[in-house]
């Protein structure tokens, strides 16, 4: 029977029990089935998802401890009902430290069962909208989502493999719109403290006045305004991570409060003589230098040594054009999904103005340039003139040379071997074997250049044929 509000599946011995059970839950709306040994409940958990297992505690050839422990090694997320005719406080207390949901006597009152199986069947739809929302954690803040080749880029992940499960100090520093802020929060979603919270404040957007009770809180009075007493960003962020954006923009007196809360691991809200502890993983960011604003006076040197001990530089976006192709068809993609439209990619003359142009808004203004083209784009593909006129405007009067002019010979070459390598697997149905010989390179070559450019997969989302398989 097909499982309208929830799948379960009985385990007891006694037939007349077991019956009983399925015929009163199958009147509430539940798929049941039934099982009589440890033999065919594994069988039967194995077979067919369930939410909910209800097993006797006493059978011949087991008990529903050995039930329960089997079940919470083979599938956790099974929630548990233990019903015993000779039921004690003591195994009862045993079966919810072992991880039973509930633990219930004999004779089973129709009313208690219902109202148990309920409760749990909302646990469980709890723990699947949980596990969902996780899920979207991974895809968009997974180190896999951040979308770079460029070498500075890799550099940049292997830095952040290393550090995010730590607890060290970490100094992001790069151009407004290079993702100083998503990077941060990749450090937070690997690391052990990603069930807690992630509080991000940006130092610039505050007033002075406002930004030291922002971050560590305020008493009642204590000073005007402060009608109640107000939890601070730090308290919000206990066993977390806080992000402070734009640390340059700290006060000489903030400073000093933040040098000690990285030193102690402890403050005192305003107003308030009582010393709370600070649990909370720092991670902070900056777009200009650091090391300049020590120099000329305006950044406590003891501040910076302690909040650099870790630096993660991200390159501008000028500085990555081999990257512009792969982030822009990403956001295609993204935002073709959100507004229910297709397109089939950019035109190639697209990419390369795209690729002379400057990008003073970096990472971010690439974005908004892609969500614009879809939003006004009517053709299949999105052209030159689907761009903001800035762009075109700026690409088509910057010399060849100069639009190069930041980057290596290599970075240089990247874009025009992408297209190279792209055109090729297009009009070889993407067969890695065919586009190889075109290209006069072998199979291992071309490979390794598809997975540096993300072209292993096909835009239509079929794998590129391996080497060896037929055009068909």
């Amino acid at each position: 029977m097909e499982a309208k509000r929830g799948s379960i599946f009985i385990v007891d011995d006694d037939r007349i029990v077991s019956e009983s059970l399925t015929a009163l839950l199958e009147a509430e709306g539940y798929g049941v089935d039934t099982g009589s040994t440890f033999s065919e409940t594994m069988q039967g958990v194995g077979r067919k998802s369930y939410d909910v297992v209800i097993s006797d505690m006493n059978m011949p050839d087991t008990d529903g401890f050995e039930i329960l422990s089997a079940l919470k090694s083979r599938c956790p997320e099974v929630l548990v009902i233990i019903i015993t005719g000779y039921g004690t406080i003591e195994s009862a207390v045993e079966a919810i430290k072992m991880g039973a949901y509930d633990y219930l006597t004999k004779p089973i009152i129709d009313d208690e069962i219902r109202l148990v199986v309920q409760r749990a069947m909302e646990q469980r739809a709890l723990l699947r909208e949980c596990q969902a929302l996780r899920s979207q954690l991974d895809e968009r803040y997974g180190l896999d989502n951040v979308v770079g080749h460029d070498y500075k880029m890799l550099r940049v992940f292997d830095l952040v493999e290393s550090v995010s499960n730590s607890t060290v100090n970490v100094l992001i520093d790069g151009a407004s719109g290079t993702g100083k802020s998503k990077i941060a929060r990749v450090i937070h979603h690997r690391s052990d403290r990603m069930d807690k919270p992630f509080i991000e404040v940006s130092c610039g957007a505050l007033p002075e006045s406002l930004l030291e009770s922002e971050l560590f809180g305020h008493t009642r009075g204590s000073f005007t305004g402060a009608v109640s007493d107000k939890e601070g960003k730090f308290a919000a962020a206990e066993g977390g991570t806080l992000f402070l954006d734009e640390i340059a923009t700290a006060s000489p007196a903030l400073q000093v409060k933040l040098l000690r809360v990285l030193q102690e691991r402890e403050y005192e809200p305003i107003g308030s003589n009582k010393t709370v502890q600070a649990d909370v993983r720092m991670i902070m960011a900056t777009n200009v230098d650091l090391e300049a604003e020590v120099a000329a006076g305006r950044f406590r040197q003891d501040l910076y040594y302690r909040i650099n001990v870790v630096t993660l530089s991200l390159p501008t976006l000028a500085e990555r054009l081999g990257d512009i192709p792969l982030l822009a068809e990403r956001f295609l993609r993204l935002y073709c999904e959100r507004s229910k439209k297709q397109f089939l990619g950019f035109a190639e003359e697209t990419i390369q103005c795209m690729q002379r142009y400057h990008w003073p808004g970096n990472v971010r203004e690439l974005e908004n340039a892609v969500e614009r083209a879809v939003v006004l784009g009517k053709q299949r593909r999105i052209g030159v003139d689907d761009l903001p006129p800035k762009i075109v405007d700026c690409a088509a009067s910057a010399p060849v040379e100069e639009s190069f002019a930041s980057v290596s010979l290599k970075e240089a070459m990247e874009g025009p071997e992408r297209r190279a390598i792209e055109a090729a697997l297009r009009r070889n149905a993407w067969c890695r074997q065919s586009t190889a010989a075109q290209l006069d390179i072998n199979r291992t070559t071309l490979y390794k250049k598809m997975r540096r450019y993300g072209l292993d997969r096909d835009p239509s989302g079929v794998r590129p044929k391996p080497a060896g398989a037929g055009a068909g």
